[in-house]
């Protein structure tokens, strides 16, 4: 078994107190954000919400992985759990990304109009300011922890912040000048982010990630 210094477990004390934090988050940013979405008919807050479910799967998995490092388990436990989940939440983020844009080309056609949602546009301003926080944080304690799981897990939060940026951004055009057209629109945006982390973390479960 794997023995950890002293400075080793206090980092990864803190990488662990870090992500619970981030998942805690994440939890409270999927039930707001679909709740908001289902109620103001708005694909994009749906979205948003269902891939913070994603992320809470995400987060749960890189908790896993730093407790089984903690205790001493054997690198290639950790790698091989790490994959098999990189690859389970790859394929739903893509599977996401189709949805998303079904839907909002239905919408689009239909010409359905989200209602204004404050608890969805409140939810997006605290991710726009919180989530580059963990960002620097999560790759401080990584750098230290020499894991680059850790560290690509802070990039995911940079990846919601540009989410709740464009929730945000379509959300107020929606409220503001009432174009009907906005949320779908930024819907769209929207699954360039989904979709490029889909396909980062697919490549990674696929055993793919140096080449891709």
């Amino acid at each position: 078994m794997q023995q950890l210094s002293m400075t080793q477990k206090q980092t990864m004390t803190s990488a662990l107190r870090v992500e619970y934090f981030s998942t805690a988050w994440m939890a409270f940013e999927f039930i707001v954000g679909f709740w908001s979405g289902m109620q103001a008919g708005s694909i994009l807050l749906i979205a948003f919400g269902l891939d913070s479910f994603l992320e809470i799967i995400s987060g749960s998995a890189l908790i896993w992985r730093l407790k089984k490092e903690a205790n001493g388990a054997p690198s290639a436990e950790v790698a091989q759990a790490e994959q098999r989940s990189s690859l389970i939440v790859g394929s739903v983020l893509l599977l996401l990304s189709l949805y998303v844009i079904g839907v909002s080309g239905y919408n689009w056609v239909t010409h359905a109009a989200a209602d204004t949602s404050y608890s969805g546009m409140a939810i997006a301003i605290a991710s726009v300011f919180l989530m580059p926080v963990l960002t620097i944080k999560k790759r401080h304690l990584g750098e230290k922890l020499t894991s680059p799981a850790l560290i690509e897990d802070g990039m995911c939060n940079i990846t919601c912040a540009y989410m709740a940026a464009t929730v945000l951004l379509g959300s107020l055009l929606t409220w503001l000048f009432n174009w009907w057209w906005a949320d779908s629109v930024a819907a769209l945006v929207l699954v360039y982010f989904v979709a490029s982390e889909g396909w980062e973390a697919l490549q990674t479960g696929l055993g793919h990630g140096d080449d891709a």
